[in-house]
């Protein structure tokens, strides 16, 4: 018997859908275990009360789980509970606003079920990607959906410096209020982001925003984990972006540096001597182009000693060092 045209294509559709769906399942399947709804507490006169909810992933078998630092803000502890009804106190071990990221512990229990944590700078834009976490209170909720964008920035809310976030994952896999915290996965079933952020009602519906797992956030989680802080050396320069200039691209074989539009009085920077109008093009002989990539380098290991730093003034480069302080809380 003959079989048509489009009786082919539909199997051929039905085949890739479910391809999807076995791909979907299957991570769901491997994640919902390690994804906890988080009860948030925080402390009052005479005792505890709700503060909100969110969503967490277990990294290790013995307690600890990452989530968002605005889910835990302020907060004392609460409950996490898992998708077999498991409920466990927990801790907050540290918070670090500025990549909006934090780390909580159960204080007793059986082992946890762990997730595997992936590399968010292997993902590729139309990437599939799922969502897993605790959406309006809906535990173990599954979403799904592809890679919107790699790279987006959004400035953390506890800044006083103008940090960004930077390297955001953009995915368009639904997300509501109470996934903050949650798992944004990999095919692979690995994790590869933390939801963090939605965009408001009537504003940008299907935009979703995760901080990605990767080397730099790693070492992030395991600051929070060993101290409970994070710490970040601090300059006291604003500026952006720029292309340079065809005298300074030639001498240094770059494409573009930070212009410093300010230097903070009584800075690190004002006093080692950078200025205005500068063209800061490295720092311990590591390019920077742009806010982002000076960030990274802003490490704890820096703080307290002399950092040389490359700018391009007055037609040439020239090399100042300056002695970077701690980032304030």
């Amino acid at each position: 018997m003959s079989v048509s045209v489009e009786e082919t294509a539909l199997q051929n559709e039905e085949d890739v859908l479910d391809a999807y769906s076995r791909v979907v399942m299957s991570v769901a399947e491997r994640l919902i275990p390690s994804v906890a709804s988080l009860r948030v507490m925080v402390r009052v006169p005479g005792g505890r009360q709700p503060q909100g909810s969110g969503s967490a992933v277990a990294v290790t078998a013995d307690g600890f789980l990452l989530t968002s630092a605005h889910v835990v803000d302020r907060a004392s502890g609460g409950v996490a509970v898992f998708a077999d009804g498991a409920e466990a106190e927990f801790d907050v071990v540290g918070a670090d606003p500025l990549s909006d990221l934090a780390v909580i512990r159960t204080k007793a229990g059986a082992e946890l079920t762990t997730a595997t944590l992936g590399d968010a700078d292997r993902l590729r834009v139309g990437q599939l990607v799922v969502a897993i976490g605790n959406p309006l209170g809906f535990a173990g909720s599954v979403s799904a959906g592809v890679v919107s964008a790699l790279g987006r920035s959004f400035a953390a809310a506890a800044s006083r410096h103008g940090r960004m976030v930077e390297n955001v994952i953009q995915t368009d896999a639904a997300l509501h209020p109470g996934n903050s915290g949650g798992a944004l996965a990999n095919g692979a079933g690995e994790v590869v982001g933390i939801n963090t952020a939605v965009v408001g009602p009537g504003v940008g519906q299907g935009l979703g925003l995760a901080v990605p797992v990767n080397a730099t956030t790693r070492g992030i989680v395991s600051a929070l984990m060993a101290d409970g802080r994070v710490r970040r050396a601090y300059l006291g320069i604003a500026g952006g972006s720029r292309p340079l200039p065809p005298r300074a691209a030639a001498a240094t074989g770059r494409e573009r540096g930070i212009e410093i539009l300010t230097v903070v009085a009584g800075s690190p920077a004002a006093t080692g001597g950078l200025w205005p109008e500068d063209l800061l093009l490295g720092v311990d002989g590591r390019p920077v182009a742009d806010v982002g990539d000076l960030q990274r380098l802003m490490t704890g290991d820096r703080i307290g000693r002399p950092v040389g730093v490359e700018v391009f003034r007055r037609g040439k480069v020239q090399s100042v060092s300056v002695v970077p302080t701690e980032l304030p809380d």
